[in-house]
């Protein structure tokens, strides 16, 4: 099965194309230039350097989070576009789940977080491929006291590894190690390899996005319809 891989949903913007035995290209950036700015071209490349054209996909898998809110609408509705126009289905990818697989093996508990500010992380878990947490946004420190159950050693991976790290170190001492920057990222061809197992193929009017919190403009808009209930009462 031929993919196109897209991933925005957080600061590395990354493509592939890839099948069951080969990574025929991947693309990953980390610049000024804003995701809906780098995606096209670097789909564009990304294809261009495989060889192949939209038309020579079967599936477009794409990243649907959790991560950045504005990120993962960018890739979330590039792949609903092209997948609609060129008449594929999708596959979604959890992004903490590809984050784990392309942190590589670790004989321990992999920890993917990713800083959902404010001291939270969206985090999960996972020990050989399996899933031990289901993804949830948490406070650091809620995380690492559930995490640390789990296990004696953890690998601590994502964006969110060097915000927190220092913290992580405090908590949990000599049982927590960091992926180093070339293995902190979400990797394009991690997830396509997620995809290609799970072969759970939906059209694109039913792919979405996995926010697992509201946006803050959903919830400023719910804070001013409360205050506006409380004026007129």
């Amino acid at each position: 099965m031929k993919l196109l891989v897209i991933d925005t949903s957080g600061p590395v913007c990354g493509t592939a194309v890839m099948d069951e035995g080969k990574v025929y290209s991947e693309f990953t950036a980390q610049n000024r230039l804003t995701h809906s700015a780098s995606l096209m071209p670097m789909i564009e490349r990304t294809l261009d350097a495989a060889g192949m054209a939209l038309g020579d996909m079967d599936a477009i898998a794409a990243v649907t989070g959790p991560g950045s809110f504005t990120g993962v609408r960018i890739g979330v509705a590039t792949a609903k576009g092209l997948a609609h126009g060129a008449g594929l289905p999708c596959i979604a990818v959890d992004a903490l789940e590809a984050l784990s697989e392309s942190a590589g093996e670790f004989d321990g508990i992999i920890c993917p977080i990713q800083d959902a500010r404010a001291g939270q992380v969206y985090g999960a878990a996972f020990r050989n491929g399996e899933r031990l947490i289901p993804d949830a946004p948490m406070k650091l420190e809620e995380y690492l006291e559930t995490v640390s159950a789990l296990g004696n050693r953890f690998l601590f991976t994502g964006d969110g590894a060097p915000v927190f790290r220092e913290r992580i170190r405090e908590i949990l001492g000599e049982r927590a190690v960091f992926a180093p920057a070339c293995r902190r990222y979400l990797r394009p061809a991690a997830a396509g390899s997620i995809a290609i197992r799970s072969g759970e193929k939906t059209d694109y009017l039913h792919l979405e996005a996995s926010y697992l919190r509201p946006p803050n403009a959903q919830k400023n808009k719910k804070l001013l319809e409360a205050m506006r209930k409380n004026e007129e009462a």
